[in-house]
């Protein structure tokens, strides 16, 4: 067998299955996903097993909005003898490119962490005997194929290998948040994340700076106008609710206790919108479309909060709304990134923005 491992959260392997399948079909690699629910990983089985790397290369990471980390799996084994599982795994790499790192791992599942310690305890071995063989660099070289090792219980695990520049550089693909105790929300993190993983952080300084303006849809209690103050940023936070005293008290906030769909800023100086607000996602995908191609924002983060049926197709209607709106504006430079985040439950984040013109 040869095909496309890919993490996920537990609970949406079948919205990884539908997406997996249509971009592989996309680029003309054919197979079928097997994904067992609340297992936090699908495989996609692809027919001619050598097309395994080609989709590991071609299908870009950055583009899949449920998977967290993918990687071209050239092998299952199981009903490992317990007493020596590193030779039937050396076994399975003859025939991989040199990696300059291996990684370890298991599903973010209340079964999958149980084996967390097993998996720092046998990556050790799993190293030296890779290196011995010439499967893995002496030191690691981020410039290298990256090895795989999944393991679903202690005596079965896919094996396979990731390109460094077309996967998470994350242990599981998350990225872990501490919660500061001064947010009045936990959605804070939500924002935190998504600034993270969507703005390169060479590019932070600038688009993330202090003196920037920004609007917050649906703000109260202000989990994520704290972001944005914490990074010296002057919000306007809209909504009917009662704001967190301690954010109005810094002199950054203006509260403007109206409908996030009928507010309109009275200057045009602002740079971020964000919104988390709970409505329909068509709605918000209009509105924050419409906010950016009319030029009354740059950049816009938000949440699209999803039905508990067919998720991905909610997904990828409301981003053909977005580019219908752009379509409809005349837009046609412009950034849309979509993805599940780690500390997103039954949600996407979405972030939209005009490439500034040179």
């Amino acid at each position: 067998m040869a095909g496309l491992l890919l993490y996920c959260r537990s609970g949406f392997e079948s919205d990884v299955a539908n997406e997996v399948q249509d971009k592989a079909s996309a680029l003309e690699v054919y197979g079928y996903p097997q994904a067992k629910n609340n297992t936090g990983y699908v495989l996609f089985n692809c027919y001619q097993p050598e097309q395994a790397e080609l989709l590991a290369k071609k299908l870009t990471f950055d583009s899949l909005v449920f998977a967290r980390q993918m990687f071209a799996c050239q092998a299952v084994i199981e009903n490992m003898d317990v007493a020596d599982r590193v030779s039937p795994i050396l076994a399975a790499f003859d025939g991989f490119p040199l990696c300059g790192e291996l990684r370890v791992e298991y599903a973010d599942t209340t079964e999958g962490r149980e084996l967390s310690k097993f998996c720092r305890k046998i990556s050790v071995p799993l190293r030296q005997a890779l290196r011995k063989r010439n499967k893995l660099t002496a030191k690691e070289n981020s410039t290298k194929p990256v090895a795989h090792i999944f393991f679903t219980s202690n005596d079965t695990a896919y094996v396979g290998y990731s390109f460094s520049n077309n996967n998470s550089p994350l242990p599981l693909g998350i990225l872990r948040l501490k919660f500061p105790h001064a947010a009045p929300s936990r959605s804070t993190l939500k924002l935190d994340e998504a600034f993270q993983v969507f703005i390169p952080k060479e590019e932070h300084d600038t688009r993330l700076q202090g003196g920037l303006y920004a609007v917050d849809l649906g703000a109260c209690p202000g989990g994520w106008t704290y972001q944005l103050v914490q990074r010296g940023m002057f919000v306007q936070a809209v909504d009917n609710g009662a704001m967190d005293e301690a954010l109005m008290e810094t002199g950054q906030v203006t509260y403007c206790p109206e409908d996030g769909f009928k507010f309109q800023p009275k200057k045009n100086n602002i740079y971020w919108l964000v919104c988390d607000m709970i409505e329909q996602p068509q709605r918000v995908a209009k509105l924050m479309a419409t906010w950016v191609a009319e030029e009354r924002c740059k950049e816009a983060m938000f949440n699209l909060k999803l039905p508990m049926k067919k998720r991905y197709e909610s997904v990828q209607g409301a981003l053909q709304i977005i580019q219908q709106v752009m379509l409809a504006n005349e837009i046609k430079k412009y950034e849309l990134q979509a993805k599940h985040l780690y500390h997103n439950r039954e949600e996407v984040t979405v972030h939209l923005r005009l490439i500034p013109k040179k």
